[in-house]
């Protein structure tokens, strides 16, 4: 199960997350840090990455376009790149319970 961190987020996490989440990018890494949402959206599908998110844009174009890609959203305001990281460790098991929904789009973590 790979992640593809926005901009939004740093691309430390990446290292800091690479036990739970093996094969994760940052959109830096893959060309797309001035990339349209749209676009960074399109390889995350074809890439078979999951999006995480701080901004709502990649859950509101998952509602409007459906899934895949999957999409996380971090529900929170300013906070640091370490409580991103907990709240993904914190929430692994609700992640990878997205990824295998037939139904499930969106992951709202707070």
């Amino acid at each position: 199960m790979k992640l593809l961190f926005d901009q939004n987020l740093s691309p430390r996490l990446v290292a800091r997350l690479a036990d739970c989440y093996p094969g994760s990018a940052h959109v830096s890494e893959v060309g797309l840090d001035r990339a349209l949402d749209v676009e960074v959206w399109e390889f995350a599908r074809g890439h078979g990455y999951v999006l995480v998110s701080k901004d709502a844009d990649f859950a509101e174009m998952s509602t409007l376009y459906g899934f895949p890609p999957k999409v996380v959203w971090i529900g929170r305001g300013n906070c640091s790149t370490r409580e991103i990281e907990e709240i993904l460790r914190r929430n692994y098991e609700l992640v990878v319970e997205l990824v295998q929904s037939e139904t499930m789009g969106i992951l709202l973590l707070v």
